[in-house]
């Protein structure tokens, strides 16, 4: 089995990461390709950033879909960056990690919150959660204040104020589980579930052993519907339609 992970944004260390706790999760068998586009935003925080991360994904997407296709896509950008219209592009099913870890945190707890990077990227989340049904078993999403960046710093505070953020989400939310809201927290899961007693979902890995599952059952995202292929016209400007060759 194949998976292809995209990080939408341009930082090649940050891909490397989420390659890594991809392969960390991953069956024996499943190979993991990790990659981001060229062009784009360094980071995506807030509307704007992701906004501009979508072409680029696609782009990554319909070159996957013309050279090596791939069993299965992972969307590694917390706020589910272009998920739906990625969807559209791939034959092959398309998790993105926001939506896996608000799952399976569904699965192992009655309530969940959500510790994300900085504030401006809450209202996003709030409206995914709306929009995949799970508001009501999120208590709060938090923002630790935590620039994506500063995940790739060394010595940077960033560990201490997520732990912070998840330490007030037990006391004062009675949060059960909680969903690290962010690519680039991947590799602090396992050290804060320990530290804290209770299941910490990392989105990457909850998107891979999705991913995998879909793929082992033979289920496609629907051709028909919103998830349709889009149509063939003229993209103009610097826009090439996503299914040229």
């Amino acid at each position: 089995m194949r998976l292809v992970l995209i990080n939408p944004n341009t930082t090649a260390s940050m891909t490397a990461k989420a390659g890594a706790a991809a392969r960390a999760v991953a069956a024996a068998g499943t190979e993991i390709v990790a990659i981001n586009p060229a062009a784009g935003p360094v980071s995506i925080e807030g509307y704007v950033d992701e906004a501009y991360a979508v072409p680029g994904l696609l782009d990554e997407i319909a070159r996957c879909e013309r050279s090596a296709p791939a069993d299965g896509y992972i969307v590694a950008c917390f706020d589910d960056t272009g998920l739906d219209a990625a969807r559209c592009l791939a034959r092959a099913p398309v998790v993105g990690i926001g939506e896996a870890a608000f799952h399976l945190a569904s699965l192992v707890a009655g309530r969940f919150s959500v510790i994300t990077t900085l504030s401006r990227s809450v209202p996003a989340l709030e409206h995914n959660l709306v929009k995949y049904g799970l508001a009501a078993r999120c208590a709060r999403v938090r923002a630790a204040e935590v620039p994506v960046l500063s995940l790739e710093e060394p010595g940077s505070p960033a560990r201490a104020r997520i732990g912070a953020e998840i330490a007030a989400a037990l006391r004062d939310d009675r949060a059960e589980a909680i969903v690290l809201g962010c690519a680039g927290m991947a590799d602090l899961a396992a050290s804060l579930a320990a530290e804290h007693g209770v299941p910490v979902i990392d989105g990457v890995a909850a998107a891979v052993k999705l991913a995998e599952a879909l793929a082992a059952l033979g289920l496609r995202t629907a051709r028909v519907g919103g998830y349709a292929p889009p149509a063939l016209k003229p993209y103009l400007g610097r826009f090439q339609h996503p299914l040229a060759t």
